[in-house]
């Protein structure tokens, strides 16, 4: 049975995804290389907490840090970082949560900083302090800002940060004078590789998304100080099992096949060649770029984006001469058939990337795109 029978069966339709990692679509697409590894982990079960050590042990290796962990997500990392900032081993606070009553439980994060995921920290009974305001935040607001009730100090690493907000480095040096650990969260950050082993090392517990080199879209990882990380462990799904039922992460459960995935994704990044990678990106960009160079109303640009990919497309369209909006555009993309997934910026740009298409899948979206464009 193929993918597109499955779907018919349920009478789902199938997505040409130009729009992005996303979780509104299932997530990321497996790599072949990592869906074979995770085929071959189905056929035998083990000891999961060896399985857990061993690909911890493996990541931390490529990536320069003391240790690693893997999650069930980059937002499972995050709440278990939090967990272990707040009880450490201690099993009767390990039990104790989501309740924080005595308990350290503030998680400092500066206000210029915020962004959608941040709620993810207090998903173990935390609770998020905003330091500075909307013009930004200096170093005296966040020194007096850390005191005997802060857990963590947070930070989301995703450029450009501006000169308005204490920077990564000079966070963690004034944290840790506190005796308090700085999570951040550089979810996506994660090429190129020597920029990536950079914030891997950076804080004392750095998140992943592992989605974005490949492994199952529910899957992360955790890495930074070993007697931290080993802390995060006590909080997991597997301690659970053997803590007498406390720890909260039992709702964070990975598979061993996911974890196998995770370890090959890692591999993978590291060893591929990455201009080539950028390369077939670029040549599907081509491909659309042509599909819509002649039509009237109708430019392109290659927008830089500040992760991995690195760049998307913008389609920037005159309304008075396509009379559409890119929101038009978008629905039109959206209902046709095969179903096809673009973004909009504004009433005039359609944005589009190209990573998360399979094969062909960039010409049937030129070709489809063009014809919105010149139809009424």
């Amino acid at each position: 049975m193929t993918g597109t029978d499955v779907y018919k069966k349920l009478g789902v339709r199938p997505v040409i995804n130009a729009w992005g990692v996303a979780t509104e679509l299932g997530g990321s697409t497996l790599t072949p290389s990592v869906q074979a590894a995770m085929n071959a982990a189905n056929s035998s079960p083990v000891e999961m907490t060896e399985l857990l050590s061993r690909s911890g042990d493996f990541i931390a290796d490529r990536l320069g840090v003391e240790a690693a962990y893997v999650t069930s997500g980059a937002a499972a990392a995050q709440a278990l970082s939090v967990a272990a900032c707040m009880v450490g081993n201690d099993p009767d606070r390990i039990l104790q949560l989501p309740d924080t009553t005595g308990l350290r439980n503030e998680v400092l994060i500066q206000k210029r900083n915020r962004y959608m995921f941040d709620r993810c920290f207090t998903l173990s009974g935390a609770k998020l302090v905003e330091v500075g305001d909307d013009s930004g935040t200096d170093e005296a607001q966040l020194e007096a800002a850390i005191g005997p009730r802060t857990a963590a100090v947070a930070f989301w690493i995703q450029p450009p940060l501006d000169g308005s907000i204490v920077p990564l480095a000079r966070t963690v040096e004034i944290a840790r004078a506190n005796r308090v650990p700085v999570i951040a969260d550089a979810c996506s950050q994660i090429y190129p590789l020597d920029y990536m082993r950079e914030n891997a090392q950076s804080a004392d517990l750095v998140v992943f998304g592992a989605k974005y080199m490949g492994a199952p879209h529910s899957t992360g990882f955790v890495c930074g100080k070993k007697e931290l990380i080993d802390t995060v462990a006590a909080q997991s799904f597997v301690a659970f099992h053997y803590d007498g039922s406390r720890a909260i992460g039992r709702a964070f459960k990975v598979d061993r096949q996911e974890i196998v995935g995770v370890v090959t994704a890692v591999d993978d990044w590291f060893t591929m060649n990455h201009e080539d990678r950028i390369l077939s990106y670029e040549r599907r960009f081509d491909t659309i770029v042509e599909g819509v160079a002649r039509i009237p109303g109708v430019k392109t640009e290659r927008v830089e984006v500040p992760h991995y990919v690195p760049y998307m497309l913008h389609v920037i369209i005159d309304r008075a001469v396509v009379g559409k909006s890119a929101e038009d555009v978008r629905a039109e993309m959206d209902s046709g058939s095969p179903r096809i997934w673009v973004g909009t910026k504004g009433d005039d740009t359609i944005t589009v990337v190209v990573n998360t298409m399979n094969e062909g899948e960039h010409t049937v979206l030129a070709e489809r795109l063009a014809d919105v464009l010149t139809t009424g």
